[in-house]
């Protein structure tokens, strides 16, 4: 090897022996503090942060005030699906789920030409009638109302259509009820209606109350 091959290959290794020794000073002077934490987080965690939203209502919003508009004739078009399970007409027989003629203001999981309703939805509606307000529950999520239920509908989210459906579903009986009051809300303007007195100036006795539906069992 000649000598210029000497001092190049001697100039190369002092610039090696410089930059380690640079970094290793360097490392000595400058300890850099790891963070327990990453600034900025990666993940689910990160994602979940990120696209929080509100935290939803944890049942439907109350179906009294939608009651008045609503329609039965829309209703009977959303149920439309539910016939693959249901009947609707008076003395029709049950099919996968029960005849539902004259349901509201009839007992929950009760009788329904011998239906066998799920151990879950007697024991959620073990001493009650299927209200409005109920149906609203219902339809909104069923196996919210009772978990382990039988039912395989998902539920319906928009309120308008349940409001429909529950007008639909009043509309299937020998007497429908008047579904604003049986809804437990007040007449628009947060006032109860005043009964007219007579001309004898006592107060009018209160009309009785109309019996159970329930005609299609």
């Amino acid at each position: 090897m000649s000598f210029e091959a000497n001092k190049i290959a001697a100039a190369i290794l002092v610039a090696l022996l410089v930059a380690m020794v640079s970094g290793i000073l360097a490392d000595k002077l400058v300890e850099p503090k790891m963070l327990a934490k990453n600034v900025y987080q990666v993940g689910p965690a990160a994602e979940t942060a990120s696209s929080a939203q509100p935290a939803a209502p944890a049942g439907p919003e109350p179906i009294g005030p939608l009651l008045a508009q609503a329609s039965a004739d829309a209703g009977k078009k959303d149920v439309t699906p539910c016939q693959a399970c249901h009947t609707f007409e008076k003395g029709q027989p049950n099919r996968v789920g029960p005849n539902l003629y004259g349901v509201v203001g009839d007992e929950i999981a009760h009788d329904r030409g011998n239906f066998d309703f799920s151990p879950a939805l007697k024991q959620a509606g073990a001493g009650k009638t299927w209200t409005p307000d109920l149906l609203n529950q219902w339809l909104f999520k069923p196996q919210d109302f009772a978990k382990g239920t039988k039912m395989t509908f998902a539920g319906e989210p928009k309120a308008k259509a349940r409001a429909d459906i529950i007008a639909y579903l009043n509309s299937l009986s020998d007497s429908p009820k008047p579904l604003e009051a049986s809804s437990g809300g007040a007449p628009q303007g947060g006032k109860e209606a005043a009964t007219p007195a007579p001309a004898g100036g006592k107060p009018a006795a209160p009309p009785a109350p109309q019996p159970a539906g329930g005609g299609g069992k």
